[in-house]
Formats: structure tokens, sequence, C-alpha cells
């Protein structure tokens, strides 16, 4: 097995990367500031943040403030570990083409 195929394709979208990469230094961040961090669309940012809650990398709370719906992120420990190996992985990639 080569230092390819110890990427995660979870994270092969520069969309998911951003997920991940703004919720590994943040606690939780609600819809309207991650979608403004990344600027990406609602259906955008609902498709794959909904892929990453699947495969149990991230935390989805949805919940109302007052009368209004509040969706937030926060990254799982197993994303964390995922995440962490996958950097980990495109750092050795980098590396070995010196």
């Amino acid at each position: 097995m080569g230092i390819i195929d110890k990427l995660n394709k979870d994270f092969e979208s520069r969309v998911r990367l951003g997920i991940m990469s703004i919720l590994m230094v943040n606690d939780w961040i609600d819809f309207t500031e991650m979608k403004t961090l990344l600027n990406i669309t609602d259906g955008n940012l609902a498709s794959h943040s909904s892929a990453l809650e699947k495969s149990e990398y991230i935390e989805v709370k949805k919940e109302f403030v007052g009368k209004k719906p509040k969706t937030s992120y926060r990254v799982t420990n197993r994303g964390r570990a995922a995440f962490n190996e996958h950097l980990n992985s495109l750092e050795k990639l980098m590396k070995s083409n010196k």
C-alpha cells in the first residue's frame, strides 16, 4: 500500500477539507458562520456536512433559538483522528517527493 492509498477519500473535496479544518480548531460552529467562512451555498454545506456526519466525523446539533432554527457542527473524536491521519499522510506524500 502506497502513501497515496492512505489518504482518506472522505476528505478529497475542498469543502470537506475546509469544514474539517475549521472544526479542528473550534468547538461548535453554526451553519451561517461555517457557510460564510467557506463562501459556499446552503446546499453545498448541507450536502458535505451530511456526508461527514454519516461517516461519524462530525456531530450536527439542531435546535431552536427563540423561533429560529439553528444548526451547529463540531468534530467528533473519530473525525479528529481520521483527519489527523489524513494530514499526516499528506505530509509524508509531500516529503517523499523531495
